[in-house]
């Protein structure tokens, strides 16, 4: 954690992994985020992964460093508690985060009416406002059509939930931008973004629509090697695999002194006639490449390839399960000042990342476990909105708020 926003405070209403993660950043950055679950959990409470008595490790990894209350919105007085804590007065106040559907009490212009310089973000799927997942939007991206191994002409899907990620992390740029904004202007506004968006977004950014429009190219899928210049992964003689990347004249020179193959590259550059340390002669030669280097990773283990890759200054990284990950590599472990160990509520003991960004002017401080759902009903209650034991009492009786659940 840090406290590089501390002060900030903004109420969630969310579920799955966009909105959930925009909070998550900003919680660890400093900001008070309550998150607003329905009575006995929202959608994703026991989504996958899971403990092997149902608790999950997803919905705990996601909430680390929020206030959880859990309200009856399906009634008109839990309606009013969560406006209450989204209009609530202050200057780093009235701000709201969400990935369901802006209308009914969520409507912004309803609680505009009630906190005129709100400021709310709103997730949806696609721009008009219609349903899309990452998996869905990844799909109409074009991404899994290249993806996967050369001689394979169907599509392959990636489990990474990559457009959640850039639409959690873009959601904290539009939040803390409207919020300089309303510092300076006095003015609230709803923030749309579209997780189709950021899909299609980053296809312009990197070039692969004008590819299409300029080149008249639909790119093709080149298996693990990286398109335009030269990359490729190895299998070594222990039976592990590693990725090697080539992109600069320093990387490629590295990887010739590694593997003992310059007399051998500088042959193949004379016999192709092509000037090997340009990347995209590197591409035009890429499979007699990998017919020089490949015999040396198979002969060799991958602590052997290690030193050798390392000591010449090679860019590389050995394939990793989660297992090996967490068992092997001192980036995933206390050794990185980003991770410790937390006792989260209902779990146990176990590694837990902090905010990836190290701020000069702001130290990092522990990193707070994911609340119990409703673990901060009360506290909300009295502490934010100023009610009396009999109220919160009267409350939960009516069924109108609950308190902790593992």
């Amino acid at each position: 954690m840090t406290e590089i926003v501390k002060g900030l405070r903004l109420v969630e209403v969310s579920a799955f992994i966009a909105a959930p993660y925009a909070g998550l950043t900003l919680a660890q950055m400093g900001a008070d985020v309550i998150r607003i679950d329905p009575v006995g959990g929202g959608l994703d409470y026991r989504r996958w992964p899971i403990t092997s008595d149902n608790r999950s490790l997803y919905w705990a990894g996601l909430n680390k460093g929020k206030r959880s209350i859990m309200l009856n919105v399906r009634e008109a007085e839990g309606r009013e508690l969560a406006h209450a804590l989204m209009t609530k007065p202050g200057p780093e106040a009235g701000i709201v985060l969400t990935n369901l559907p802006a209308r009914g009490w969520l409507d912004y212009e309803g609680l505009k009416a009630k906190r005129d310089d709100l400021i709310m973000l709103g997730i949806t799927g696609n721009r008009d406002g219609s349903v899309a997942l990452d998996y869905t939007v990844n799909a109409a991206a074009g991404f899994p059509l290249v993806t996967g191994p050369e001689d394979y002409a169907g599509p392959v899907n990636h489990v990474m939930p990559m457009w959640d990620v850039v639409a959690g992390l873009s959601a904290v740029n539009g939040i803390l931008a409207a919020e300089r904004q309303r510092r300076e202007t006095g003015k609230g506004q709803f923030i749309g973004l579209a997780l189709a968006d950021t899909a299609f977004s980053t296809l312009s950014h990197l070039g692969y629509i004008g590819e299409v429009q300029i080149n008249g190219d639909d790119r093709p899928g080149t298996g693990n090697q990286v398109y335009g210049t030269f990359g490729c992964d190895f299998a070594t003689s222990d039976g592990r695999r590693v990725m090697i990347t080539a992109f600069t004249p320093r990387h490629w020179q590295a990887l010739q002194k590694a593997t003992g193959t310059e007399d051998r590259i500088a042959a193949l550059g004379d016999e192709l006639e092509l000037d090997l340390t340009k990347e995209e002669a590197r591409w035009a030669a890429r499979d007699r490449i990998v017919a020089i280097i490949e015999p040396w990773f198979s002969g060799h283990t991958l602590d052997e390839a290690r030193s050798a890759l390392d000591g010449a200054g090679a860019c590389w990284g050995p394939y990793q399960s989660f297992t090996q990950a967490v068992q092997e590599d001192s980036r995933v472990s206390t050794e990185n000042p980003m991770f410790e160990e937390i006792d989260q509520p209902g779990i146990g003991r176990y590694l837990a990342s902090g905010p990836m960004l190290d701020f000069g002017a702001a130290p990092r401080t522990s990193v707070v476990p994911a609340p119990l759902l409703g673990g901060n009903t009360d506290e909300i209650l009295a502490g934010d909105l100023g009610l009396g034991d009999g109220e919160i009492g009267r409350l939960h009786d009516a069924g109108i708020v609950a308190g902790s659940m593992a």
